[in-house]
């Protein structure tokens, strides 16, 4: 039997369009052939476990193999095969129909169709210019048939031999798409998309250093872990487990803080690991380190619009078959099932916070710093997190003590509410810059917390949002009388033309590319002659605007600073009797030079004076 015909198709142009289809994806064509050979395989399993297939399973492994002369990649599984009825009915007709409504309704998104299922075997014309196909069926005297398409829709189909059940497909790469056939290029595509199918799938053969030379060995090369550890038991598995599988996902990385085995049946299907890596302050570096799988087949690293924001900082795997594949990422927003895996992922990962901060606070204490921008983050972009968070989240204070909210909100009641009976937490961002000013907070007996996160400025809007009576405020944002204050400062005894004449004059000796507001107050005897503080709003704006979701017009605006003068220091009364420029200048410049704001030439400057001082 020998026959022609044409592919049951409306769209003529189909071919072409394939081809262009995900031009930056051509590579899934071996992904999706694979994953057919799996299901072949699989069906022919589950005949067997009902009786209707009697025969013997024999080898069931998926091979694959190339030939770089020939340009060819071939597919070779034992399955159920086909019979020519069935390739008629499946690849002529329901197979190119499905892959002409998918191109069709997607063409114009191409790039943003998750994972770009719904190709199928078609895929293959991305990269071929010609396919067979050699399948024989399971059913007990078929006939064996070679399928040939040459990238149009009309293909040959014809009798032929083969020896046992199943199915070869065999790729005739275009000549752009010949490196496809290289070994190393294959091997980088299995160990992408198929190392963890559950069927056993070899390419090549194993190999060996012997005597100072590669031998290959008589034995196949299977490149999958057909039972993955999220496939098995939470209780059947140890904390080593997890570690290695971690360094399989993720060789170059460090050893993971923690990790959730999550595995649901109902009411939707949801398995996998995640895990909680070492984050400290690379937001940016750790996203997109979730694998998504669908049965054990990768889709995509790229899981924005499955799980919630937040979680994309975590690393692992998630497999569901519930999660819809080719449609667009716009659309799973409204997607009902996306929507409560979102959350049970999100339900766990906080209810594994909870039950570490319960039964083993001090190993959550060790692993904060490497852990408090995931929570940070969470509880800005998640409000239901935020809700869970606030009754495991920690705070850090400058002695490198943790306290949880409620419990430092204890710890600083009695001594840190201001005039208007507002609390007033106190923050540090760099312990070793802000020292100085650290150090007056606590010489008053104030508690300061650490909070370095590059989320810091949003992070204290939003507890100040939420919290009742309460204001973050940080050490170098205000003298230390006005930190927290108790009741009205009383103001230096100036007439308005000194106060004008001492203001110029110490104007006139500060840096001109930032703003400085001169200020004088009384600070008493033993505070420094001149402080240099940023105003609280102002600076958490800009570092705010800086990061995103702040007023972005303030990252053209000049830094702005509020110098304040003692009044009641000896040498601001020397310089009020004297008018000394060079005492303005140097005792401004040591303030300029506590907060790193002095450089260049006004640095040298500052080292001559205080030379010649000396």
């Amino acid at each position: 039997m020998k026959n022609k015909g044409t592919i049951g198709v409306t769209t003529q142009d189909i071919f072409p369009v394939i081809k262009k289809f995900l031009y930056s994806d051509h590579e899934i064509f071996l992904r999706e052939l694979i994953s057919n050979a799996v299901d072949a395989t699989q069906k022919l399993k589950a005949l067997a476990a009902k009786g209707d297939f009697k025969g013997e399973m024999g080898d069931m492994t998926i091979r694959i193999s190339s030939d770089t002369e020939k340009h060819t990649i071939t597919v070779s599984d034992r399955g159920v095969g086909m019979t020519a009825e069935e390739v008629d009915k499946y690849i002529n007709q329901i197979a190119f129909s499905s892959a002409g409504e998918f191109l069709e309704k997607y063409k114009d998104q191409a790039n943003n169709i998750i994972g770009h299922f719904g190709l199928g075997f078609y895929s293959s014309f991305m990269v071929a210019k010609k396919v067979e196909i050699i399948t024989k069926s399971w059913q007990e005297g078929s006939q064996a048939v070679r399928w040939t398409c040459k990238g149009s829709p009309e293909y040959t189909m014809e009798d032929t031999e083969k020896e046992d059940r199943g199915t070869d497909i065999v790729l005739h790469l275009y000549s752009e798409h010949e490196s496809y056939a290289q070994e190393s290029k294959i091997n980088e595509l299995l160990y992408k998309y198929c190392s963890f199918l559950p069927v056993e799938i070899a390419f090549g053969k194993e190999k060996e250093w012997k005597d100072g030379k590669e031998i290959v060995l008589d034995k196949d090369r299977i490149i999958n872990d057909v039972n993955p550890l999220w496939t098995k038991k939470p209780t059947d598995l140890k904390d080593e487990d997890y570690k290695s599988f971690y360094g399989k996902l993720y060789p170059m990385a460090e050893e993971p803080l923690f990790w959730i085995h999550l595995n649901v049946d109902y009411p939707f299907k949801l398995s996998g690991v995640l895990y909680f890596p070492k984050i400290k302050d690379k937001l940016e570096v750790t996203r997109n380190k979730i694998q998504l799988y669908c049965n054990q087949v990768f889709v995509t690293d790229n899981v924005e619009h499955i799980v919630p924001e937040f979680l994309t900082l975590l690393h692992g795997v998630i497999d569901s078959p519930d999660i819809p594949l080719n449609v667009s990422r716009s659309y799973l927003q409204s997607d009902p099932n996306v929507k409560k895996i979102s959350s049970h992922i999100t339900r766990k990962v906080a209810d594994r916070l909870e039950e570490i901060f319960k039964n083993d606070r001090p190993a959550l204490e060790e692993k904060w710093d490497n852990l408090k921008l995931f929570i940070e983050y969470g509880m800005l972009t998640e409000e239901k997190f935020y809700e869970r968070a606030t009754k495991f989240s920690l705070f850090k204070n400058i002695d490198g003590k943790y306290l949880s909210f409620d419990q430092y909100a204890q710890c600083i009641e009695s001594n840190q509410k201001d005039k208007d009976n507002k609390l007033v937490y106190l923050y540090a961002t760099n312990k070793e810059e802000q020292f100085a000013y650290i150090s007056v907070a606590k010489e008053k007996g104030y508690d300061v917390l650490l909070l370095d996160s590059p989320l810091c400025a949003h992070f204290v809007n939003l507890l100040e949002s939420k919290m009742k009576d309460v204001r973050f405020v940080r050490v170098d944002s205000d003298t230390p009388e006005k930190l927290i204050p108790k009741e009205d400062v009383s103001k230096p005894d100036m007439k308005e033309e000194e106060e004008k004449e001492m203001r110029d004059l110490f104007q006139d000796v500060l840096p001109k590319e930032a703003t400085f507001t001169v200020s004088f107050e009384n600070m008493g005897t033993q505070q420094l002659p001149v402080i240099i503080t940023q105003g609280e709003w102002m600076r958490r704006y800009r570092e705010m605007s800086a990061l995103g979701g702040g007023m972005n017009f303030m990252g053209t605006m000049p830094e702005s600073y509020n110098l304040v003068v003692n009044f009641e220091h000896p040498l601001v009364q020397k310089i009020r009797q004297t008018k000394d420029k060079d005492l303005v200048s140097q005792v401004c410049d040591l303030a300029l030079l506590a907060n790193n704001l002095l450089r260049g030439e006004s640095l040298s400057t500052f080292i001559k004076r205080s030379v010649d001082l000396l």
